[in-house]
């Protein structure tokens, strides 16, 4: 049986070459190709303490050894794991596709606001993309739906006289962005990241094969969905 050092120096010693192989610069130390590429890199960016730490204990365990096959500084197995987890996610990332890919619900822009509704209440969707034949016009949430009963209380508009366009009118525009299905769920994740920072809290990222509006829509990230990750 593997001893935990060995684990720990194995996924190491992997990251470290991929580390390398991303910046192409072989002779770059571990904890410098770190904080370069953690500008760029979701992955890295997210485990950047734990990989310098454990850029630490790697020199503890290499410079201590008693022998080749004694080691003092012998990682806990929470370490490893976590070492071994962070390979993974780095040298073979998690896309979206594989996390999110699912059928999509959408409508269209004449459909009434009792259909909405129902899906909302059966289904418990609060995502819900609106298009016109092919085209993407928006994304409708439960937020938008609130904003517009409580405007149509005012207006004396009936719920059976609305559509999905009339909801659209009180929807951000920029509610959404669309992402491609090869993005890693981190990347995902620095998206909505990113889009706070600028100001602008996203209802969801909506997965297209390339990225792209007009491509058939494939799957949709929520913001709770995010924080599961």
């Amino acid at each position: 049986m593997y001893k935990n050092s060995e684990r720990f120096i194995t996924a190491f010693n992997r990251i470290d070459k991929a580390l390398k192989s991303q910046l192409n610069k072989k002779e770059m130390g571990f904890s410098r190709a770190v904080r370069v590429l953690s500008d760029s890199n979701a992955t890295i960016k997210r485990y950047y303490e734990d990989l310098l730490e454990f850029a630490e204990l790697r020199n503890a365990i290499i410079h201590n050894r008693i022998d080749v096959s004694y080691a003092i500084a012998e990682p806990h197995d929470t370490i490893v794991e976590r070492i071994e987890k962070i390979e993974e996610d780095f040298t073979s990332p998690k896309q979206v596709k594989n996390a999110f890919i699912k059928q999509v619900v959408t409508f269209q822009l004449n459909d009434s606001m009792q259909k909405l509704l129902q899906v909302v209440r059966d289904r418990g969707l609060t995502k819900l993309p609106i298009y016109e034949n092919q085209d993407f016009k928006g994304l409708i949430t439960h937020k938008g739906i609130a904003r517009w009963i409580a405007n149509s209380m005012n207006d004396g508009q009936q719920i059976t006289d609305a559509t999905a366009k009339d909801i659209l009118e009180y929807e951000k525009s920029d509610n959404h962005l669309f992402i491609s299905e090869e993005m890693s769920v981190y990347e995902a994740a620095d998206v909505f990241t990113e889009q706070v920072e600028k100001g602008n809290r996203l209802a969801a990222l909506l997965i297209t094969k390339t990225g792209k509006e007009d491509e058939k829509l494939v799957g949709i990230i929520t913001n709770w969905d995010i924080m599961e990750i």
